[in-house]
């Protein structure tokens, strides 16, 4: 410290720094803002203060509920809303709505509508046509005056003349035959006239075979704004050809039966899923019935639950067993991606066949839509009929019941093989020691017919009756060996009876009255006239057919013939 004090001129070490900036104490200066603004948060909630909520609607269109809502109200049969006339029913056709001077109760689906009755309803019940009268809103000017133009009305029976511009072109009635005109009728039967011959069925049908004018009925089946567009394709046509696809072609005698009992048309073609509906010779468009256009679909209400834990004449254990048993069950067919395109006629038939070989059948429908596969099912069980078991996996499984009867009722037992229901041996039959439920061996169901053949076939020694079943395999093959040899003995050989002649000599006879040595085959032995009164009849399999074929005419023959001439 001495030595830096002696230093000359050094009294400050750090003169080479800046001096700093002279103070400003000027009361004019504004402060420099914060990079960052500083956020400013809303009021506590507390502090706030509710608006108040928006009157309530009175009018009850638009208190509709939303699909996602919890609306359940139980219902019973009859009478659940009404304005005036018009009314919400429900009964054995599910919801319908009766409005005054309607030719029947209106639905949103005829085809397709379940034969239970609903359990509740998932929106409030009204009405979805447009009310009878509504007032004209105010818009801050006077109606419009009418209109002195004079718009000609075109009937069928009074179409507009042909080249007429600006009017599209309204079919007549038809057809008729020479001689016979148009008839105005009120009833199906007087609007139909005389059945179509099938020479008309198939010049009305014809045209329309690659139409692309056409009604879709889809998975909705016949809905009732269908019916004022099927009247509309009957102002342009005699012919209106309606293509069904999904779910409704379960049942095309359900959809079939629908269409002309609500159309009052008539099917005079049918293939597949396409059918053409005529509407009648004497079909007048002016006076067909007006329907009202349904503005919304309402919606679906709450019917009792297809899958039950014990279904009918089961416990909870047999069906759970049967489920089990069900999950290694192969399909009998895939119903895939065919919401749109699929058409399933033959699907009852299907089911129908396979319960011949099992009690349980099950159908895949991987794709489809829930709703639809359980809508099959649902038919698959009135059709059938079968009991459901479950929709797990999306696969329809289905057990054919106690009550289930064989189609074939006279065919004989080794050709419908007897199967053991599945709900007989789930106590435990599948054990050896349980003798319960063993199926007799010995009674055996067969026609009489068949039974005689079989007698007849161990007289003629053609059917050995085996004595013992329990046989081994080489005890079985040396009776087989035996057998054979004299099956075989007696089908060349026939029975004969030794006589005593005039002269002393003997000779051979036929035991059979028909047989004689010259000229006679072997299928005339069997061919006899006294037969016909037995009591069954049994020659008809063992007849030899006669050859279209004349003798000598085959090629091995001609060849034979040059061989023996040469």
């Amino acid at each position: 410290m001495v030595i830096l004090a002696t230093l000359p001129g050094s009294s400050n070490l750090f003169s080479s720094l800046p001096p700093g900036p002279p103070p400003n104490d000027s009361p004019t200066s504004i402060p420099p803002r914060p990079p960052i603004p500083i956020p400013k948060y809303p009021p506590p909630l507390k502090s706030r203060k509710s608006p108040k909520p928006p009157p309530k609607p009175s009018t009850p269109a638009f208190k509709t509920v939303h699909n996602l809502s919890k609306y359940y109200k139980p219902v019973s049969e009859g009478v659940i809303a009404s304005d005036g006339d018009r009314s919400v029913v429900i009964g054995e056709s599910g919801v319908s709505y009766l409005l005054p001077g309607a030719p029947f109760e209106f639905q949103f689906s005829y085809s397709e509508t379940p034969k239970a009755k609903p359990l509740a309803i998932r929106e409030p019940a009204f009405l979805p046509f447009a009310p009878p009268t509504m007032p004209r809103p105010w818009t801050g000017k006077a109606p419009l005056k009418k209109s002195k133009k004079k718009i000609p009305l075109f009937d069928s029976f009074n179409p507009p003349p042909p080249g007429t511009k600006g009017v599209k072109h309204v079919e007549m009635p038809g057809p008729f035959k020479l001689g016979k005109f148009p008839v105005e009728g009120r009833t199906r039967e007087e609007i139909l006239g005389e059945p179509l011959s099938k020479a008309e069925i198939r010049m009305l049908v014809k045209p329309y075979l690659s139409h692309n004018r056409q009604v879709n009925l889809g998975r909705d089946g016949l809905t009732h704004n269908m019916l004022d567009l099927i009247h509309s394709h009957w102002k342009r046509q005699r012919v209106c050809k309606v293509r069904c696809k999904g779910v409704p072609t379960v049942d095309m005698d359900n959809v079939c039966h629908h269409l002309e009992e609500k159309t009052g048309g008539k099917i005079i073609h049918r293939v597949g899923g396409v059918v053409y509906l005529f509407r009648g010779r004497n079909y007048n468009y002016r006076t067909s019935p007006q329907y009202p256009v349904m503005l919304w679909k309402p919606a679906t209400p709450v019917y009792p639950k297809l899958i039950q834990e014990a279904p009918e004449g089961l416990t909870k254990f047999e069906a759970d067993e049967l489920r089990m048993k069900g999950k290694n069950l192969i399909p009998i067919c895939r119903l895939e991606n065919a919401v749109k395109n699929g058409v399933y006629i033959s699907l009852v038939k299907d089911v129908r066949d396979a319960f011949e070989g099992s009690p349980l059948a099950k159908i895949d429908c991987k794709g489809m839509h829930a709703s639809d596969y359980k809508k099959i099912g649902a038919k698959l069980k009135e059709l059938v009929p079968c009991v459901l078991l479950s929709f797990d996996d999306e696969q329809i499984l289905m057990w054919r019941g106690h009550g289930w009867k064989s189609m074939y009722q006279g065919a004989p037992s080794f050709l419908t093989p007897i199967v053991a229901d599945v709900a007989s041996g789930l106590d435990g039959s599948d054990d050896p020691k349980n003798n319960n439920h063993k199926l007799d061996s010995k009674a055996v169901i067969s026609s009489p017919k068949m039974t005689s053949l079989w007698k007849r076939a161990i007289e003629s020694n053609k059917a050995l009756l085996l004595d013992e079943i329990g046989l081994g395999p080489d005890a079985l093959l040396k009776v087989v060996v035996e057998f054979e040899g004299i099956s075989q003995a007696a089908e060349h050989s026939y029975p004969a009876l030794v006589t005593l002649s005039e002269d002393g000599t003997g000779g051979l006879k036929a035991e059979d009255e028909g047989y004689h040595s010259e000229g006679c085959s072997e299928g005339e032995i069997y061919n006899n006239d006294d037969d016909d009164d037995d009591e069954y009849f049994v020659n008809e399999p063992f007849e030899e057919m006669e050859s279209p074929v004349p003798p000598g005419s085959l090629p091995v023959d001609l060849l034979a013939k040059r061989l023996g001439e040469e």
